[in-house]
């Protein structure tokens, strides 16, 4: 291990080739096509069914050029604005999103 030691004088070098490594594997946002319009009024219509019936959803959403998918319950839609509040199984966290970050919900 003291070999390696001479490499762990320069942090700034670690943080710089992490922000690298980062950038590579950032994907960016889907532009929707109009079969994609479509399916946002599916994914519209499972999430006022989850909120319902109070059913657990699995969530895959666009945030800071990353793809997350979540399992958690929808506790408030509203359609007009664009906006849900999603709370997260793990952490029980209240996250507010804008609709056109999802990607795909689906019924647990």
């Amino acid at each position: 291990m003291k070999k390696w030691r001479s490499f762990a004088t320069l942090p700034e070098q670690y943080i710089g080739l992490q922000e690298i490594i980062d950038k590579q594997v950032e994907v960016t946002q889907p532009v929707l096509t109009e079969e994609q319009m479509e399916q946002i009024k599916q994914i519209n219509f499972i999430l006022i069914e989850a909120l319902h019936t109070n059913k657990q959803v699995y969530l895959t959403y666009y945030k800071q050029g990353q793809y997350i998918t979540e399992t958690g319950f929808i506790q408030f839609v509203d359609s007009l604005g664009g906006l849900f509040v999603f709370i997260d199984d793990v952490f029980e966290l209240k996250n507010k999103m804008r609709l056109s970050e999802l990607i795909n919900v689906s019924l647990a």
